[in-house]
């Protein structure tokens, strides 16, 4: 290809440039660069067919989340509601305690937590449980 006008020639290379930029950044990597927060360590048991077990009425659980998640942006819910919960942090990983609420006794709940990472992805996990009366 041959480019005779100044002005082309410029804006060949700007657009070269430009396009080179763009993709340096696309979201495919940022998403690579961003480690999602994990939730482990749900000690309650999952409802599940066909053992279908319960759990004790007001029973306390614990959720451990990865150390490179930003704490303060931690939610815990139960049936779509806020919960309430403790947390404490080392540099392993963050592990909040909670308590069911007597108020769902005899129900199906659904316990979701969420969080951002420090760079700012996000992630979120549930778990479905059967509460005694």
């Amino acid at each position: 290809m041959k480019l005779t006008n100044p002005f082309k020639s410029t804006l060949f290379i700007a657009v070269i440039l430009f396009n080179g930029a763009a993709n340096a950044y696309s979201p495919e990597e940022l998403d690579k660069e961003c480690k999602k927060p994990r939730f482990t360590d749900f000690n309650l048991t999952e409802y599940k067919a066909p053992d279908n077990i319960e759990v004790a009425p007001e029973s306390e659980f614990i959720i451990k989340i990865s150390p490179w998640t930003n704490p303060s942006t931690i939610k815990l819910m139960a049936k779509k509601q806020p919960l309430a919960f403790t947390l404490e942090s080392n540099t392993s990983f963050h592990k909040i305690k909670a308590k069911l609420p007597a108020s769902l006794n005899g129900s199906y709940v659904r316990i979701d937590v969420s969080a951002k990472a420090a760079l700012g992805c996000e992630d979120k996990d549930g778990w479905l449980i059967k509460i005694a009366k």
